[in-house]
């Protein structure tokens, strides 16, 4: 396996607590196993959503009261965005501020411009906003799906940078291969990539004859695999791991944009 480098990070050393939640849900069969796994070394909270809320992005909610619901053994659900709950365990659940936000293991990619959409890269990000490591985690399948390679891998990266741990406002969003253990070849740090959207939008009648739609795809993978990026680096059986950051503002354009915007 490839050796991960995590910079920017200071020594912190011994077992950590760990915010763990997702945007499939506190049910979800992929956050369970993961909470099982990384209970082995180190102390797991879970706040996740009561339901599945897969491409909420990182909606907060504003319009309705937020409910937690305890489960037992550290285990909480509630009625917010994957947003909402990484919030409600920071300020609400756990004991004292964790070392580190894992959110998932989702049960589908996230690459490219995945993340934008993507509520389990919300939940990250939340973590990153208030100057936490987190770790956002996907297993690139649709079915079939083997979450004991996706668990290993991301308690592999948590070991990693276990001595690093640290105040950054860089996240990691981790792609991982739906492949044995065993057939993995390592763990590269990539780039985001460029999937390629259809925009399929469906319309339907309703029995009152009314319009309705569906918005989506029509299932077909479509992405350019170029070296480097996430894409490229899962379809050739390695685990992506992309640094984030909150900040999108195109840097290289600024000048561009002064010259064009000069005494406006």
């Amino acid at each position: 396996m490839v050796q991960i480098q995590s910079p920017r990070f200071f020594f912190f050393g011994g077992s950590l607590l760990i915010l763990l939640s997702n945007d499939d849900g506190f049910r979800s069969e992929g956050l369970i196993a993961l909470k099982n796994e990384l209970s082995k070394t180190d102390e797991v909270w879970v706040v996740a959503p009561e339901r599945e809320q897969t491409c909420i992005s990182h909606a907060i909610t504003l319009h309705k009261p937020l409910r937690i619901t305890d489960h037992g053994d550290r285990l909480f659900s509630t009625n917010g965005t994957p947003a909402d709950a990484v919030l409600l365990g920071l300020r609400v659940v756990l004991p004292r501020t964790p070392d580190l936000v894992v959110s998932g293991v989702n049960t589908g990619p996230n690459m490219g411009q995945d993340v934008v959409y993507s509520g389990t890269v919300a939940a990250a990000r939340e973590g990153a906003f208030v100057g936490l490591s987190a770790i956002a985690c996907s297993l690139s399948a649709r079915r079939a799906f083997r979450f004991d390679t996706a668990v290993r891998a991301v308690s592999h990266i948590v070991d990693a940078i276990r001595d690093r741990i640290g105040s950054d406002d860089v996240f990691m969003n981790v792609n991982i291969p739906n492949i044995p253990w065993d057939m993995l070849q390592g763990f590269v740090v990539t780039r985001l990539g460029r999937r390629i959207y259809n925009g399929k939008v469906i319309e339907r009648i309703d029995p009152r004859g009314g319009k309705y739609y569906w918005v989506g795809s029509d299932g077909v993978e479509r992405f350019e695999s170029i070296e480097g990026s996430d894409f490229h680096a899962v379809e050739k059986g390695y685990v992506s791991i992309t640094p984030l950051h909150w900040d999108t503002t195109s840097h290289r354009n600024i000048e561009k944009f002064k010259q064009i915007f000069r005494g406006g």
